[in-house]
């Protein structure tokens, strides 16, 4: 490989140096595995493999024009054949032309081809990394990359760690700093500071503060001058977890720091301080679009940490054991786990990867403590009964995999107490059972026996407690399940179990009815080994058996019957406690959903700092901390409030929904939006009062109640699933007509809108909300309407064309002239200046023109799509013909697509006026090695763009908007589409 690699380098473009993401691409590999083979090869990146030749074609320019501007310096860099951005050619040309401090190129390009004989040797005996499981295996590469970062002179690599939830992140990043220290990289005293970006994503302010601090007087409520943890962190690590919930200040600040070693405190102006840190940052979410360009590129190390599916079965089962013996030692007690239960938490699908694997054993072992309390031994037993139910059907997944679990497995696993060094693990706070369940359950214990309560009581009692605590805990992180081909299961159990298994199933079948799939296999798998102890002599024993006879009644019926047959057609004795295990069987498959509950969730939205005093009274009066407020400040943007309510809601559902309680306006429309973008039931209620908020948390707080009752009690009038149900109108009322073609949401929008750039119009003119999409024609809605009220006019993004009442579109009623004729026919005084971002709004809706949209255009090739639309972009004047040439020459380095949508772009330098130009298709087009787009977006922008093209990438992101563009059947709908998306969202 490392000659493939060699081999690709020599023949590359000097000017154009293929990245690592390209090479990876060529050589079929991860790009951090391109990146460790380059490093060993002393191979410098990209960037410093084209430095020389950038740097000999500036100095020839240079001397022939030295006083060329940076702009001309850049044309004349790309037309001899290099791609390099403006600002690069700024820098650079500051350094040749000695207007910086920096050292000369020359010698910079020399120093970057790193030796690797400079590189510190690592001592044999450090063993920082080697208490991660896998470190010689299969992270073998990522802890190479890891020592790399640490030793990289001369002050360490900043590092971006990636991987899913629960693999390892935060455990790595506290190896790093260890092994920092042990090679002396770091001092001895140096921090390692750890914080959670997540933890104050919904207060960008605090969150700023908490990182580089503030001044007294920075913000209301900075009565002192306090230092950030970047400062606190001086001289050692600082390890930002979930990074990806950073601002976008944020890492602009944060890339200052890394580039300059400077920072300020929230408000500071004149002072900059200094800090000498290295940053790791862990994310598990997409670099590409959720961090900043600016800031990935200061980050050079990327560690790529795999999901637990792709880890070796051995690996696994030591993660296992090192789990079982840290409970051990938490409880002070000798763990015994059973074979069975080995096998599924083996083979079990683990979503939630490392972490889930923790706390589903930490969950096991509570379940089993309980039994421990109440019968003490010598040790506390964990059987397949006490894992979850989605732990349990890892014996689904045994397939061709058999021989290499039971080489693993020799017998029943024992953790003794005391047997591995104790350690302060990082925070894990999504899959960590909390450390006093075992506390919890013993005192607990004790109380419910002095007041003579008898063991299958308190059995009871504690694990209904526990049941709900540990099914939310679990819950968080749902398994998917793949059938096992029955054939292959044939190869693993024989042709006679899987005979008795289909007709013990049959059995189960006719008693209880149609019985969830997985119940053969399980049945299957089960039989194999109990037919194999009994033929071996040894015994079956269930704990369980006194608590299924009892409260398993119809399950122990059913399996009593199953056994009986299976005693016929094997010839063998069945004990009872089998026909237990065969009822918990037939339980877990047939009532996999009959699980405890938690509550229904209650958030209170408002304008204004109304919503937190609300939710605060209600929860102190109740004893409960489950209210949530969210406050929208009164020039916040709709869609500001609505991302965070969504990530509240999002954390407060425990699986029977969530309560919306708002003041009027936009926020009446979020309940709607939400259920559709995160699946989440929600109801809404209007004019929320602390009375309201006391009474719905009442209700909330009982795990029997569900959210249709609980709206229903509060007041039927006031409720909207996600809409506003307006009251009964006056017959001598005037009305207007707000309309939208997307549906009622927007509707809604436009008349929040209205209602705040004319204050007082409720009180002369109701306001109809109606949508073009919904099932009942929009004419005889109208039509109705008229019949009854006086509609005085309609404002929306569609002309409807009923008669002589006045139509006023949604542009003008943005651009202020809408507004003006409302006025008149209402008589309402003053307008208010709106809330909507008219600059960007003018700009956005500039870009799309009906002119440079094409749907359904007759293309039958990317050459022909680029062409049309090429041609257009010149013909209507707004790009020079230069530009047809930029956008085949970007597209030719490989093409920018997402989600089926194609993004072609060319240089700024060659736009007259911007635009976008939009194509639709019905049938996909072909675009780029197997990918094929069905809408294309070409962007002609200039360099000033910044916040138009987030805005846009916003829209192409939107799943709801794409569909609904990809339904437009002509360029006005286009049009429309995007200026009704652009007010709900803006």
């Amino acid at each position: 490989m490392k000659d493939s690699l060699i081999k690709l380098i020599e023949k590359e473009d000097k000017k154009n140096p293929y990245t690592d993401d390209q090479l990876a691409r060529m050589l079929q590999l991860r790009r951090d595995a391109v990146t460790i083979l380059r490093n060993e090869l002393s191979i410098p990146d990209s960037r410093e493999r084209r430095k020389p030749y950038l740097l000999k074609e500036m100095k020839k320019i240079l001397s022939q024009n030295p006083s060329i501007s940076n702009r001309q310096l850049t044309r004349a860099i790309k037309e001899s054949g290099f791609d390099v951005s403006r600002y690069l050619i700024s820098q650079m040309a500051k350094e040749i032309r000695g207007d910086g401090a920096a050292e000369p190129l020359e010698e910079s390009c020399k120093k970057t081809i790193l030796n690797i004989q400079n590189v510190p040797k690592i001592p044999e005996e450090l063993s920082a990394f080697n208490r991660i499981i896998g470190f010689d295996g299969s992270l073998k590469a990522q802890i190479q990359q890891a020592k790399a970062a640490i030793l990289y002179p001369p002050n360490g690599l900043h590092t971006l760690i990636l991987g899913p939830t629960g693999v390892g992140k935060s455990n790595l990043a506290e190896a790093m700093y260890e092994f920092a220290l042990e090679t002396g990289t770091l001092q001895k005293d140096a921090p390692f500071i750890i914080f959670n970006c997540a933890d104050y994503a919904e207060n960008p302010q605090l969150l700023l503060s908490q990182l580089f601090g503030h001044i007294k007087g920075a913000y209301t409520g900075a009565v002192v001058s306090k230092e950030g943890l970047v400062e606190k962190a001086d001289g050692g690590i600082l390890f930002l977890d979930e990074v990806h919930r950073l601002p976008p200040e944020g890492q602009e600040l944060l890339y200052f720091l890394i580039d300059k070693g400077k920072f300020r405190r929230m408000g500071e102006t004149d002072t900059e301080r200094t800090a000498n840190v290295i940053i790791i940052a862990a994310t598990t979410e997409d670099i590409e679009s959720s961090l900043l360009l600016t800031f990935r590129r200061r980050i050079p190390m990327i560690i790529e940490l795999s999901p637990l599916t792709l880890r070796p079965l051995d690996e696994r089962y030591s993660i296992i054991k090192d789990f079982f013996h840290k409970e051990a030692d938490r409880i002070g007690v000798k763990v015994r786990v059973t074979q069975e239960a080995l096998r599924a938490l083996l083979l079990y699908d683990c979503p939630g990867n490392i972490g889930q694997l923790r706390s589903d054993i930490q969950v096991a072992c509570a379940r089993g403590f309980l039994t421990f309390v109440g019968k003490p031994k010598d040790y506390l037993q964990v059987d397949l009964v006490d894992l979850p139910v989605h732990a349990r059907r890892g014996l689904l997944k045994i397939q061709n995999r058999q021989p290499e679990v039971e080489t693993l497995l020799k017998g029943d696993l024992v953790a003794r107490p005391g047997q591995i060094e104790l350690r302060i693990e990082p925070k894990e706070d999504l899959y960590t059972l909390p450390g006093e369940v075992y506390q919890y359950i013993e005192e607990r214990f004790q109380e419910l026996e002095l007041r003579g309560l008898s063991q299958d009581a308190i059995n009871r009692v504690i694990g209904g407690e526990l049941e709900v605590k540990l099914q939310q805990l679990i819950k968080r992180v749902e398994s998917s399940h793949k059938t096992l081909a029955k054939q292959d299961l044939e190869g693993i159990v024989g042709k006679n179990i899987i005979e008795l298994a289909e007709k013990v199933t049959e059995i189960a079948e006719k008693r209880l009815g149609r019985v969830d799939k997985h119940l053969f296999y399980c049945l299957a798998v089960h039989l194999s080994a109990t037919l194999e102890r009994i033929q071996k002599g040894k015994p079956i024993v269930n704990p369980q058996l006194e608590k299924v006879m009892r409260e398993y009644k119809l399950e122990y019926s059913v399996a009593k019957e199953m056994v009986k047959h299976i005693e016929v057609l094997t010839g063998y004795r069945i004990p009872q406690d089998e026909i237990g295990f065969i009822a918990m069987y037939l339980r877990t498959i047939t009532k996999a959903s009959d699980v405890k509950k938690g509550r229904v969730g209650v958030v209170v939205l408002s304008h204004g700092r109304v919503a937190q005093g609300m939710a605060e009274v209600a929860n102190r009066l109740l004893g409960v901390n489950h209210a949530v407020g969210i406050e929208m400040s009164l020039d916040e943007k709709p869609e500001s409030a609505l991302q965070r309510t969504m990530e509240v809601v999002s954390k407060v559902d425990e699986g029977k929904g969530v309560l919306l309680l708002v003041d009027m306006g936009s926020l009446i429309t979020f309940g709607e939006i939400i259920t559709k973008k995160t699946g989440i039931q929600t109801k809404t209620v209007g004019r929320v009062d602390t009375v309201m908020v006391l009474e719905a948390l009442r209700r909330a707080i009982l795990p029997d109640t569900s959210l249709d009752e609980i709206v229903e009690c509060i007041d039927k009038d006031k409720v909207a699933l996600g809409r506003f149900i307006p009251t009964k109108l006056s017959k001598d009322k005037r009305v207007i007509i707000t309309l939208c073609m997307t549906g009622e949401g927007t509707a809604l929008r436009i008349k929040s809108l209205i209602e705040k750039m004319l204050p007082g119009i409720q009180e002369k003119v109701q306001i109809i909300p109606l949508g073009i999409m919904d099932k009942e024609d929009i004419t005889e809605k109208i039509e109705r309407i008229k019949k009854e009220y006086t509609v005085s006019a309609i404002v929306g993004s569609v002309d409807p064309k009923s008669g002589s009442i006045p139509f006023i579109s949604l542009e003008e009623i943005i651009q202020g002239t809408g507004i003006e004729k409302l006025k008149d026919i209402t008589k309402v005084g003053i307008i208010q200046k709106t809330t909507i971002n008219s600059d960007n709004y003018n700009r956005l809706t500039k870009l799309i023109c009906e002119k440079t949209i094409l749907v359904n255009p007759d293309c039958n090739s990317k050459n022909e799509v680029l062409d049309l639309m090429l041609t257009t972009l010149i013909d209507n004047g707004f790009v020079k013909e230069q530009f047809f040439l930029d956008v085949y020459k970007r597209e030719a380095m490989g093409p920018a697509v997402i989600d089926q949508i194609a993004i072609p772009h060319g240089s700024p330098e060659n736009v007259i006026k911007p635009a976008v130009g939009i194509a639709i298709f019905k049938d996909a087009i072909s675009w780029w090695d197997q990918i094929a787009v069905d809408c294309v977006f070409m962007l002609a922008l200039k360099e000033d763009s910044k916040d138009i093209i987030r805005k846009l990438y916003g829209l192409i992101k939107n799943k709801e908007f794409i569909k609904k563009l990809k339904n437009c059947s002509n360029t006005n709908e286009v049009k429309n589409s995007f200026l009704e998306f652009f007010l709900v969202y803006n």
